[in-house]
């Protein structure tokens, strides 16, 4: 699943990709997601997955429910990175 992390870094318009583990419960994973706008998700989920890494259908293979989804309007926020990044 961390390997698919890495699919959309670059992808035009994705803006968050995030994978969280559930500290209270190790099993439980969440994926959060920003994108400027459906169209950019879809060809991300779309695009062939790379030669050494696994294709978005198999990642949902793993899961024990299928995943929830949340379609939001940002209204306002900020980023802060924690590590140092910009």
């Amino acid at each position: 699943m961390l390997r698919v992390a890495e699919r959309p870094r670059g992808f035009p318009g994705c803006e968050i990709y995030l994978i969280s583990q559930d500290t209270a419960d190790p099993d439980t994973v969440h994926v959060t997601e920003a994108w400027r706008d459906d169209a950019g998700a879809q060809a991300a989920l779309a695009a062939p997955p790379p030669a050494d890494g696994p294709a978005p259908a198999d990642v949902l293979a793993l899961l024990s429910a299928p995943p929830h989804r949340a379609d939001l309007t940002v209204l306002n926020g900020v980023c802060v990175a924690t590590d140092g990044r910009p």
